[in-house]
């Protein structure tokens, strides 16, 4: 179980992230899909679809409790620190290098389907495609050939940004 609780957490991570959750609700979130999974853990017929139920579950409650906050602080902005989207206030300026705000700034600039695949794919040491296919609502054959025209869309526009430098 240690096993996999490393080698999932971080795309639930990234999951709940995608979903605008805090750092801290997203830490919430995932612990909270974990405790799920060892409650149900005897209903467990299918070992293959546990990365898909996961990721589920972490995107339904991810959902729930940003609707939740939403509603309770509708001005407190919910801004995504690792892919800035706005202004990243002083704690964030002082951790992000010039180039880190550039590289979320055109990250951001990219659809919402291209954003939700690299957050989900980048982080993960061996992407099981079928349930990130699954989790994203899409066809496992689409998931390779969408990273790889989200990837050249952020290639193209980086270049032609004069403040990117090498």
């Amino acid at each position: 179980m240690d096993d996999l609780v490393e080698l999932l957490t971080p795309i639930l991570w990234h999951t709940a992230r995608a979903q605008r959750a805090d750092a801290a609700t997203a830490e919430d979130v995932v612990q909270t899909a974990w405790v799920r999974l060892v409650e149900r853990s005897d209903s467990i017929s299918e070992p293959q679809a546990v990365l898909q139920w996961l990721i589920t579950t972490v995107r339904r409650e991810a959902w729930q409790v940003v609707r939740r906050a939403d509603r309770v602080r509708p001005d407190e902005d919910v801004l995504d620190q690792a892919a800035p989207d706005g202004d990243p206030g002083p704690e964030r300026s002082a951790l992000l290098t010039e180039q880190q705000r550039l590289l979320w700034q055109h990250v951001e600039q990219l659809s919402a389907r291209c954003r939700e695949i690299l957050r989900v794919i980048a982080f993960a040491e061996r992407p099981d495609y079928a349930a990130v296919a699954s989790a994203l609502g899409m066809p496992v054959g689409s998931i390779g050939p969408t990273r790889g025209r989200c990837l050249h869309k952020l290639r193209t526009s980086l270049p032609s940004d004069l403040r990117w430098t090498v």
